[in-house]
């Protein structure tokens, strides 16, 4: 039962100015547009700077607003545009797995070219957490096991786009995994494969890498 004695939060000042510039947004301009100067803002609205910098602020994370310094405000969609982390929580199991699976290709042939002695030391401990997770049928372990080897992968690529675009991803499969795999069964069956995706990195060999990725998320479908 809701407790109805609980006072509401009030909606900040920011929060208001920026539903009234969206509303605006929507009925006025256009991709392109440039939006008023902060003084304009302030005097339109009637609040101070630091309400419009925040507004402005939570428009250009709903990706309707961009801001160039030293140049002004300009319009980016006249709709909020959903985040790439809203996409991937409310994503299907099969869309989110193919997004992983051709980024773990691309990763390890990087990785091999790339690779540093720390990153392959990381991988190794990484791997034998796998390994022996899998073997105690630690689902829960040989699953974050899992995804830090490849994010350790992800990091040596050297791609820092890649990296954050693979542990963003990474952070959603966890639950997928949990619900999908029943047991440690798969890891164990696959555990071969991501030792030889080892074993290739470590000799820089990035088409064997390559190889041993695409093998690895063949399997994996």
């Amino acid at each position: 039962m809701m407790n109805t004695n609980q006072p509401l939060k009030r909606q900040s000042l920011a929060d208001e100015v920026a539903g009234r510039m969206e509303q605006q947004i929507r009925q006025q301009y256009k991709a392109g547009d440039q939006l008023p100067t902060e003084p304009e803002l302030m005097q339109h609205f009637g609040v101070g700077r630091s309400s419009i910098r925040e507004a402005v602020k939570i428009l250009v994370n709903k990706g309707m607003v961009k801001v160039q310094q030293g140049v002004g405000m300009f319009i980016v969609a006249t709709e909020p545009v959903e985040s790439l982390h809203s996409k991937l929580r409310n994503a299907h199991y099969q869309d989110l797995n193919e997004v992983r699976l051709l980024l773990e290709v691309k990763i390890a042939e990087k990785a091999a070219m790339h690779r540093t002695a720390k990153d392959l030391a990381k991988m190794k401990s990484f791997l034998k957490d796998r390994a022996r997770f899998a073997k105690e049928d630690n689902k829960d372990e040989t699953i974050q096991a899992d995804i830090n080897f490849h994010s350790t992968i992800a990091e040596a690529s050297g791609n820092p786009i890649l990296i954050d675009l693979y542990k963003t991803i990474a952070t959603h499969m966890k639950q997928s995994f949990m619900d999908r795999y029943k047991d440690c069964s798969s890891f164990r069956n696959t555990q071969e494969m991501h030792e030889g995706l080892l074993e290739s990195i470590s000799e820089k060999d990035p088409s064997k890498a390559l190889i041993m990725a695409t093998r690895i998320s063949t399997h994996s479908k």
